[in-house]
Parts: C-alpha cells; structure tokens; sequence
C-alpha cells in the first residue's frame, strides 16, 4: 500500500491504529475483528453475523485480488461465496448504507475501492 498521510489514531485495546483522513487504515496488518468493532462503532454500527459474512468476502477478494472490489465485483463475489439471495445490491446497501463497496473495505481492514469517491 503506498505510504498515506496519517490523520488520526484509533484506539483499539490499548493499541494505537493509525488512520488516514477518510478512517482506512495506514497499514493493513493492523486491523483484526476488535478494529472492525471500534471502526464500526464510531459510525454507530453494530456487527451482525450477516456484516461478518460480507467482510469474510472482502478479505478474500483482496487476498486473491490485491484489490478491494468496487460495487458490482463485491455483489458478484458475495453472491458467488454466499448465495443469490445475499448476493444483491438491496442486501449489502440495507447493511452498508452510503456505499458497501467502500463502508465495507473501510470495515474489513482494506484500502479504499478504486472506483470509490
């Protein structure tokens, strides 16, 4: 990942977590669940299974990848690792409001989406 202004530090179990100006992380290998939870939290968001599902396909499209997966990729992958029925845009924007591709990225550790404003 190429080197990111830091704007802030998020604390996550007594850890400092360096976060850049729109709360992606600086260096990837610092996220974990708790970091997931606290990122989550700070936008009043509450992790269901059904979050942790999507982040699991996150995490995977970016480590067969080494990209985070814009909208229709993630929907696609989604629906290809958890079914038709997840695998719609409706369902990841009723758990992602704003934008899945990017609120979920932010979530699960990744680099923001190319195609993401």
């Amino acid at each position: 990942m190429a080197s990111s202004e830091i704007y802030r530090y998020l604390d996550v179990l007594g850890k400092p977590v360096a976060l850049d100006p729109e709360g992606f992380l600086i260096h990837l290998d610092d996220w974990s669940p708790a970091v997931a939870e606290a990122l989550a939290a700070e936008e009043s968001r509450t992790l269901t299974d059904e979050h942790w599902e999507v982040i699991e396909v996150l995490r995977d499209f970016y480590d067969r990848f080494e990209a985070s997966p814009a909208m229709r990729p993630l929907v696609k992958a989604v629906g290809q690792a958890l079914g038709p029925e997840k695998g719609k845009s409706l369902h990841l924007m009723r758990l992602f409001p704003d934008s899945p591709a990017k609120v979920g990225a932010r979530l699960a550790g990744l680099p923001k989406p190319a195609n993401c404003l």
